[in-house]
């Protein structure tokens, strides 16, 4: 297992090695055509991203009981609801959203991860947005569990975004080719599946992936950037705004590689708070787009 310290070191590496130089960026945001933006409503949050034009998309939301048996394995009950009284939240159940996000450069329109399918709100707010699936060009999956990949597929199986590249790392594919439950995705959506090692460039200058271990055998974040700004997706290394960023070492039912996935976590929340790099969750609180914040030694999530 990687140590705390290496993890941190390869993720800030990863990071700095992805952000662009501050002059070069800025002459190119000064020369870069205006790009639409996203309607917006309820369901679809716009922002941008430099001079890229960027949406949260609310798919679903998920509200667990609180019983230690999903995000705060070993731990007491006493101990979550000592956590969630202290952020002013409820403690019967646990709050989880489900926002993929959309991003449209000059010539693509990006979709980071493609929400839990049919059952899911996600076509409504692509089209509170102003986006129809066929316009999207490429899909980025952080991995394989079915609230990032069910819905690539739609309600009669055919591909929901028909023209888009499906970019996932090898590894993941490979997981999602052994997993029998998901034969019927895999064949459906084979032929525009592009795989990709981790680290790599996948859109020049704008997307980088992000080697994030534990969660799954190939799960990915994402680094988007536009000159000097960007924001870091980090798909499924938190689930909780409070109980996932102020106590990262609290097992989560989800990963596969729990010690892994903690110390990845860990590695995340001092990288990002160290450096201010703006973050997107998605499965914090609507619209999911914050920073991190290390306050006397606890790291808090700062919303946007």
């Amino acid at each position: 297992m990687r140590t705390a310290t290496a993890l941190v070191m390869m993720i800030a590496a990863n990071l700095a090695a992805c952000s662009p130089a501050g002059d070069s960026g800025d002459a190119a945001e000064a020369a870069a055509p205006a790009i639409s933006a996203f309607g917006a409503g309820e369901n679809a949050s716009p922002f941008t991203i430099g001079s890229l034009q960027a949406a949260s998309l609310k798919d679903a939301a998920f509200s667990p009981a609180n019983d230690n048996r999903t995000l705060a394995i070993n731990q007491t009950k006493a101990e979550v609801d000592a956590l969630l009284t202290a952020a002013g939240l409820a403690t019967d159940v646990l709050q989880l959203s489900v926002q993929p996000l959309i991003v449209r450069t000059p010539d693509r329109v990006l979709l980071f991860d493609a929400g839990t399918g049919p059952t899911g709100m996600l076509s409504a707010s692509m089209a509170t947005a102003g986006v129809e699936p066929a316009a999207v060009t490429d899909i980025f999956i952080s991995h394989s569990h079915g609230d990032h990949v069910n819905g690539l597929a739609g309600a009669g199986g055919a591909l929901a975004f028909p023209n888009a590249a499906i970019h996932i790392s090898a590894n993941e594919w490979a997981a999602m080719q052994a997993n029998s439950q998901l034969a019927s995705l895999v064949t459906t959506i084979s032929p525009r599946v592009a795989t990709f090692a981790p680290g790599a460039d996948l859109v020049p200058g704008t997307v980088v992936a992000v080697d994030i271990q534990g969660h799954t055998p190939g799960h990915s974040g994402y680094l988007i950037s536009s000159g000097p700004a960007s924001l870091l997706y980090i798909g499924d290394t938190m689930h909780h705004s409070v109980i996932s960023v102020q106590r990262p070492d609290w097992t989560i039912a989800f990963d596969g590689d729990a010690p892994l996935a903690q110390e990845s976590r860990k590695a995340l929340l001092a990288s990002a708070a160290a450096s201010g790099q703006l973050v997107y969750a998605v499965h914090f609180p609507f619209p999911g787009r914050g920073k991190f914040e290390n306050r006397d030694g606890t790291f808090v999530w700062v919303a946007e």
